[in-house]
């Protein structure tokens, strides 16, 4: 078998644009004319850009190459350009090729990836939402505790047992930083809220985004530790560990981060600082698939857990699928609510979710297709990223 075909789309994501403005998807065929699917997550260039990158690795490393051979291509893709270090970028355009890969071994074998990864361990799996602002809303969800408070009422009505936020404010490319007092103010009140909204039926994941320093994330912290949050996410930027493993060491709230790494060596040094107790690799970045079930591995030594995270298209999150089925350290899975709306739209067949949990597909390989025609109808016009950040101090 080989690869012979390289396809890639860019879909704009529609108004609300929940998960980011576009999805970056590339469809591999091999010479048995069978193909797989794959997605890569952020790449901070325009998507004409990251196509042309996804164009360039497939011909040098992946045409006419057994797409069996994962630890091969992976090996001489992360040393392209003899750098043996590769960065975030490549390794989005790896990690979609080599999901794509993944697709093709699992319909040629006839079984779901995660069969061919060790088999299934969980039956169902566990997923949680962010709180999201709807239309007709009269004040910013994200900013309104009692509308938050509200809104995750209604998610645990659904069927979700854990709600994620974030309060903390925007976030700048000068950060860390310490919040201000009403910053703190507005996050310990949320915590409030919400707890008593939800009571003991859903846990309460605090979500930043590498806001703080470590002094300030260790300040909030302790205004958040009486409302026993499942996780603090990402409290300082994800280039320096040993500062994240000081505010873990400071509080009884477990960290969880992982969702600007790639590859084993980022989370090894992870592992190794004791700044984490739960991994959130998103598989369209972090290496793969095959990558993020040896993060798993290292984790489980640790007895630290994975929540796989999302925040783009549904083909990543049918990766996360295949990685949560398999591994015994599976805490939680990330969805955009119950994986309707456009992330339904853009599958021939959408996601299963049934009350607050998905239910891992029976289907060989990743168990999604993309909706070529809806596709389509939904290029991406825009001059902005997947995802910005203020580009002034805050």
């Amino acid at each position: 078998m080989r690869l012979t075909n390289l396809r890639t789309f860019v879909a704009g994501n529609p108004h609300p644009g929940v998960g980011g403005r576009y999805f970056i998807f590339v469809k591999l065929t091999t010479d048995h004319n069978v193909h797989g699917v794959g997605e890569a997550y952020c790449l901070p260039f325009h998507p004409r850009v990251v196509t042309a990158m996804l164009e360039d690795v497939f011909e040098r490393y992946f045409r006419e190459q057994d797409p069996h051979d994962i630890e091969s291509l992976w090996r001489r893709v992360y040393s392209a350009g003899y750098t043996q270090h590769a960065d975030l970028s490549l390794m989005a355009v790896l990690s979609a090729l080599e999901m794509a890969c993944w697709d093709i071994i699992g319909k040629e074998a006839g079984q779901p990836v995660y069969r061919l990864l060790g088999g299934r361990v969980h039956e169902r799996l566990r997923s949680y939402t962010y709180i999201y602002a709807r239309p007709g809303d009269k004040t910013d969800v994200y900013q309104d505790p009692e509308l938050s408070a509200a809104r995750a009422a209604e998610y645990v009505a659904q069927g979700f047992t854990a709600i994620k936020f974030d309060p903390a404010g925007p976030y700048s490319a000068f950060d860390g930083r310490q919040l201000s007092l009403e910053a703190l103010a507005l996050c310990e009140r949320f915590m409030r809220s919400l707890r008593e909204a939800v009571g003991t039926k859903a846990d309460l994941l605090f979500g930043t985004h590498g806001q703080m320093t470590a002094a300030g994330a260790i300040r909030l912290a302790r205004r958040l530790e009486p409302y026993d949050p499942l996780w603090f996410e990402e409290p300082v930027p994800p280039d320096a560990p040993e500062e994240m493993a000081k505010v873990a060491r400071a509080t009884s709230i477990p960290i969880a981060t992982g969702e600007r790494l790639a590859t084993k060596y980022d989370f090894a040094r992870l592992l190794r600082a004791g700044a984490a107790a739960i991994l959130q690799m998103n598989l369209g970045r972090v290496g793969g698939i095959l990558e993020a079930k040896k993060i798993a591995a290292l984790a489980e030594v640790d007895h630290v857990q994975i929540a796989p995270h999302l925040y783009c298209g549904p083909v990543v999150g049918a990766a996360n699928i295949q990685l949560a089925t398999c591994s015994p350290n599976f805490l939680i899975l990330e969805g955009i609510e119950r994986w309707q709306g456009f992330h339904a739209q853009v599958l021939v067949k959408p996601i299963r979710w049934e009350a607050g949990y998905v239910i891992p597909p029976t289907e060989p390989g990743l168990g999604v297709e993309l909706n070529e025609a809806v596709l389509a109808q939904h290029p991406y016009h825009g001059d902005r990223l997947h995802l910005e950040m203020a580009g002034k101090p805050l």
